[in-house]
Parts: C-alpha cells; sequence; structure tokens
C-alpha cells in the first residue's frame, strides 16, 4: 500500500474547529516536499490534550484513497 509521511503541529483550538465541521479536509505537504489530502475525520484518532504534533504516516489504497493515520 502507498503511503506518504508528513508533519503535523495543529493546536486543540484547530482540530476542534475541523470537528465542528469547518473543514472536510486537510491539505499538508509531505516530508519529501508533495502536497497531499486527506479527511479531516482522520483527526479523531490522534488528537491529544495539546492538538497534534509528530510526524505520522498516511496509508492509501492503490487508488489515492485514505486509508489510515498513524504516528510514525
Amino acid at each position: 500500500m502507498p503511503h506518504v509521511d508528513i508533519s503535523l503541529s495543529l493546536t486543540l483550538d484547530q482540530c476542534r474547529r475541523y470537528y465542528a465541521g469547518h473543514a472536510d479536509w486537510i491539505d499538508a505537504r509531505s516530508l519529501d516536499g508533495r502536497r497531499v489530502r486527506f479527511p479531516a475525520r482522520a483527526l479523531h484518532r490522534i488528537v491529544g490534550p495539546n492538538g497534534v504534533r509528530g510526524v505520522y504516516r498516511l496509508v492509501f489504497d492503490e487508488s489515492g484513497v485514505y486509508i489510515s493515520i498513524n504516528r510514525n
């Protein structure tokens, strides 16, 4: 399965905006410079009391559909 590593730094308030439906997608840049888009609902799995900070691996199926996000 294809994967992309990204670095995220989102405050808890920024994550709350995604939860409130202000955005359906998150645009990010991979560690190797590619632009990546994934569903905002993916944050539900990784948000902590201070938001989201760290390097994460996005996994996609062969047709480019988002499957999962995991801390790298």
